[in-house]
Order: structure tokens, then C-alpha cells, then sequence
């Protein structure tokens, strides 16, 4: 019987509501709404077939329907954005593989895109995601940027807001690794992870993917040499439109 070609769609989910930032995805950041940035990078890269935002609010929608994008109206349930791009995933049976795009991250680079499509097709993983070497002097301890180890075939062992591996001795060096949020599933995985409930881990963390891992996911993590900015506050939208210009 032959094998399913491999077709991979990003989602970008985009929600009006945030404490820190309502109404977000609409801020415009070089003349252009951050959502449409984001989208933009999707279609420069080239392993993907389909670019759908996802979102509940007819706000984002109309907006992304006059720049061009397509569009999937979705329930306003949902606790995550994994279970948001899930719904439409479900629909989309062409697709094999899927990746969640953060609709908060207009740098995000195509390149990473292309690699953790390309990644997790030749690797069957259940999972693929990004991590990126902290910088000198940068806080390692800060539990807001989460830490990741490998396994020697580049797979995550776990994930935490705490330092990971401690260092016994005070001597000792290790090339810590900073995650970003950034997601790649086979289509199948991902409906199947979002009917599990929270674990343990998840809950103590305040980390999803280790909802994944405690169910013995194999999530290959990509190391890249720069990370993508985030837009969580007004003041981190003025930065980036710095870095865009």
C-alpha cells in the first residue's frame, strides 16, 4: 500500500483577549497587523502547503479575509491554542502534519519553519520543536524562560522553569538550551494529545508539552542559533517594529 504523500498546513492561532494586551493581533506594528506579519513569514517558507489562522473573533477574522489569509472560525472553549488549531486540524484530512505558528511572533523565521516541517516528516517523531543556546550572561534561572536537555539523538528528555541538569560541581559548564514555543505535530499525535487530560507534570510546570512526554512522545528538538521575539506587551511591539523597519 503506498504511503500518504506528506502535506504540512501552519495554523496561527490568534485570540482577542489578553490581560497584558487585548486585542493583540490586530496592533499594528509597521503600518501591517502583527497577525499579518506573522502570516507573511509562513508564506516565505517552502515545505508548507496551507496557512490557516485560527481564531474565534470576527475582529481578527474580517482582517485577516482583506489581507488575503484563510481563515477557520473556531469555538471560543478553548483553553489553549493547541486545542484551538486541533478543531481545525481535525477538518483539514488532507493534512499529515501541522504546525502551531505563535500568532505573537512577527520574526518568526521561515527557515525554522521549513526545518521542523522537513524534521519531523523524515524523523517520524510524534513532535518537533526549537530550542536556542542561552546567551552570556543571560539568567538561566529565570523560570519564565523554560529549559530543555536532549537525549543524544536530539529528542527532549523533559522540559522545565527550573535549571536543568543542577551543577554538583561548582566548576562545571553546560550548554544550556532555552525552548521556544514553537510546535510541529503529525496531524494524528496532536488530536490524540488534545483528548488527554493535564498530567502531573503539566500541572507542577505549567508546561504542555510534557503532557506529551509523560505519555512517551518522542519530541525531536531543533537547536537554532537565534530565537524569535515575542510580542506580549505594547512595549515589546514597539521593538519589534523597530527591527522590522
Amino acid at each position: 500500500m503506498p504511503t500518504k504523500k506528506a502535506r504540512v498546513a501552519a495554523i496561527i492561532p490568534a485570540r482577542w483577549g489578553s490581560t497584558r494586551f487585548p486585542g493583540k493581533p490586530l496592533h499594528l506594528i509597521a503600518g501591517k497587523p502583527l497577525i499579518q506579519h506573522v502570516w507573511e513569514r509562513c508564506g516565505e517558507a517552502k515545505k508548507l502547503d496551507e496557512i490557516v489562522i485560527a481564531t474565534d473573533d470576527m475582529r481578527i477574522a474580517e482582517a485577516a479575509f482583506a489581507f488575503g489569509a484563510e481563515v477557520a472560525l473556531t469555538s471560543d472553549k478553548h483553553p489553549s491554542g493547541t486545542d484551538r488549531i486541533a478543531e481545525v486540524a481535525k477538518k483539514m484530512k488532507r493534512i499529515t502534519h501541522v504546525l502551531n505558528v505563535q500568532g505573537d511572533e512577527p520574526l518568526v523565521s521561515p527557515k525554522l519553519l521549513d526545518r521542523l516541517a522537513s524534521s519531523l516528516v523524515k524523523t517520524g517523531a510524534d513532535m518537533a520543536t526549537a530550542a536556542t543556546p542561552f546567551a552570556p550572561g543571560e539568567a538561566v534561572d529565570n523560570p519564565n524562560a523554560v529549559k530543555v536537555i536532549l537525549n543524544t539523538q536530539g529528542e527532549a528528555i523533559y522540559f522545565s522553569r527550573s535549571v536543568i541538569p543542577f551543577l554538583r560541581d561548582p566548576g562545571a559548564s553546560y550548554p544550556y538550551l532555552r525552548h521556544q514555543g514553537i510546535y510541529a505535530y503529525s496531524r494524528e499525535f496532536l488530536l490524540r494529545m488534545v483528548k488527554w487530560k493535564p498530567t502531573a507534570l503539566e500541572r507542577a510546570e505549567q508546561l504542555e508539552q510534557l503532557r506529551a512526554l509523560e505519555h512517551g512522545a518522542r519530541i525531536q528538538v531543533l537547536v537554532t542559533k537565534h530565537a524569535s521575539i515575542g510580542v506580549d506587551t505594547p512595549a515589546d511591539a514597539k521593538a519589534a517594529a523597530k527591527l522590522l523597519a
